[in-house]
């Protein structure tokens, strides 16, 4: 049985900013533009268009977000992630989300191991759940 979620939200970068948005696409536009002038090859560009857009797709794509008592699930696209809250030891927030990391302190390898949640207007929330998870965890 699969328990409610405590916090639940879709984060949706490219409609969070419209003009950062817009900016990026004539960016992408331009380069797909480049790619093609300078090699005359619809393929390259093809495959252009698709190293991009793949590289880019956490801006383009939305990612819903669930924070339980016991879990933390990331569902993105065709993938879904979930992480008990034991494996994580420490968090670091920053402007556009908190990364969870299972270390105790800093360390070079969190960003490949640590799980990143991005805020989507409610960053005390997940913030103050995140808090009494990793705390509750250090205490016991």
């Amino acid at each position: 049985m699969i328990e409610d979620p405590a916090l639940k939200w879709s984060s949706h970068p490219v409609k969070k900013k419209t003009v950062v948005s817009i900016l990026v696409v004539l960016f992408l536009l331009v380069i797909w533009l480049v790619v093609y002038v300078t090699t005359s090859s619809i393929l390259l560009t093809g495959l252009a268009v698709i190293i991009m857009l793949g590289s880019m797709s956490s801006f383009f794509l939305p990612t819903i977000y669930e924070l339980d008592q016991k879990k933390v699930r990331i569902k993105f696209f065709l993938t879904k992630r979930e992480r008990e809250w034991s494996s994580f030891r420490s968090f670091y927030v920053d402007k556009n989300g908190v990364l969870l990391s299972p270390f105790a302190g800093r360390s070079r390898l969190e960003n490949f191991r640590g799980v990143y949640v991005r805020f989507s207007r409610n960053k005390d929330q997940v913030v103050d759940f995140v808090r009494s998870k990793i705390e509750e965890r250090k205490d016991s």
